[in-house]
This record gives structure tokens, sequence and C-alpha cells, in this order.
């Protein structure tokens, strides 16, 4: 697996205001740019090429890009319009390839387990039986969380949707692993790619992988403040 699909232009409006001056991408934690922190995991993991998508104050984030070659940065313009997570790589597909790639929310952060995530993803990954891979965290091992849970995960690893008022243990952590068998027939223009997982959850070719560390939901100025702590005591 050699390239990746970060999400990185999405508006922040939950992270104001620390968003007023620059994109959420671009927010520090513990010293670093969230951007970073997911760049320097993908380049760890061996991945060659990022195609990172723009939209709000994209001149900071093609700014704060332009020198990085590890891995090498290609830039998907968005500031015609916001196409959501499913149209937003769909429109990169192109740069992408066939795949497999991985996608990565710009703001998913974690402290490792025993295996590396993304190396526990690449070697679960199969085509013959996935049309994608979702990286689930348990809900006793995130942090920043209080939701009901997104997934529910059996021993074969297949995931499913809640039931109606269902409590299920696996969040999502923004990470997964597809390729572009994933979006033949997709929508045009913005859509989320909840749909696309919908449509393969109804075939069963949706799998996860369990977060074997901690895994921080970073979505406000608060989140920001407490990730950081801990990885600053994670980092002695």
């Amino acid at each position: 697996m050699k390239s990746a699909m970060v999400l990185a232009a999405g508006l922040g409006t939950r992270m104001r205001p620390l968003t007023g001056a620059v994109p959420k991408p671009l927010v520090p934690l513990a010293g670093k740019p969230l951007l970073d922190h997911v760049l320097d995991r993908l380049s760890s993991a061996g991945i060659e090429k990022a195609v990172v998508n723009v939209h709000y104050m994209a001149e900071q984030i093609e700014a704060h890009l332009k020198d990085r070659s590890a891995p090498r940065i290609m830039i998907s313009d968005e500031r015609d319009v916001l196409l959501d997570t499913g149209g937003g790589v769909a429109r990169a597909l192109p740069k992408l390839g066939e795949g497999p790639f991985f996608i990565h929310n710009s703001d998913s952060v974690w402290i490792e387990g025993a295996t590396p995530c993304l190396e526990q993803m690449a070697a679960a990954w199969d085509p013959d039986i996935m049309d994608t891979l979702l990286l689930l965290a348990p809900i006793t091992t995130t942090l920043g969380y209080d939701g009901r849970g997104d997934f529910h995960m059996n021993d074969a690893g297949v995931v499913r949707r809640p039931d109606q008022g269902e409590v299920v243990p696996f969040v999502f952590t923004g990470v997964s692993i597809a390729n572009a068998r994933l979006f033949e027939e997709c929508p045009e223009g913005k859509f989320s790619l909840n749909i696309l997982w919908d449509r393969a959850i109804a075939s069963s070719r949706v799998h996860g992988v369990c977060h074997e560390g901690i895994w921080m939901h970073v979505g406000t100025p608060e989140a920001v403040r407490e990730a950081g702590e801990r990885l600053r005591h994670e980092q002695g």
C-alpha cells in the first residue's frame, strides 16, 4: 500500500475559536499541527504519496505542505465546492489510482498499541471479501468520545450498523482502506462515505480492525487540550 487520501477540507466549525485564524488541520496538538501527526504516521507506514484535499483556508495548507517530500504531496482542490468525505475521495481517484489506499481524516490521532495500526490494517486488507476496511476503536479505550458507538463487529471482523436504540462497542476512528471498487456507480458531487459503506454493509463487505491503543477524538478546543496532555505524558 503506497498511497493515502487525507481529508483536510472541512470547515472546522466545532473547533472554533481555534479555527478562526488557521484551518483545523493546522491546529497544533502537542506542539505539532494535526496534519503533521497524520502525515508523519503515514510516512512511517511506508506511504509514498498522500493526496490532501483543501477548501477552507486552502492557501495556508498548501504553503505548509509545499516543502514536504515524505510522503510526496498532491493537492486535490475543492475550493469551488466542498464535496464531503465521499465526494472528496471520488474527485481524487485519478490521483490515487485503483488502490488500495488509506483514507485518513486529518484530525485522527492516537497512541499505538502493540502493533502500529496502519501496519495492522494493511496486513488485514483482503479485496476478495472487502470493499472497505475500517479502523475501529473500543469505546472503552477512547479519549474525548461520549457517544453510543458507531458499529458492531463480529468475530470474523464483519461490520454492521447498530439497530435502533442499540449501544455498540466500537467507534470509527476516521481511518479506512478502500480501492476504486468501492466508488463504482457512486453519486455525483457532494456525498458522504457513509452512503458507500451502507451499500457495502448490505453485502457484508465492510470489515473492521480493532484499534489496540488509545484513540483520541479531537473535535473541540477542550479535546485538543486533553489529547495534548495525554500525548505529552506518553512521550515522557
